[in-house]
């Protein structure tokens, strides 16, 4: 009989089942990796823009 013992790492300390080679590590892979694939929506894209013209006027106007 094999005894088996889950939740050790080698270092010595405990591991809880959350490391990346868990199931619950390869479903939040393959999760991240879909939401990753997704298209970004035009109107955050613009709303991100405006953003960065504002900063950049902010700075502009700081260094004068």
């Amino acid at each position: 009989m094999t005894v088996h013992r889950r939740g050790r790492l080698h270092s010595g300390r405990q591991d809880e089942g959350l490391g990346p080679n868990t199931d619950i590590g390869s479903r939040l892979r393959a999760l991240y990796g879909s939401v990753q694939e997704e298209v970004v929506p035009d109107r955050l894209l613009e709303l991100l823009e405006k953003l960065d013209s504002a900063e950049a006027a902010q700075r502009a106007a700081d260094t004068e």
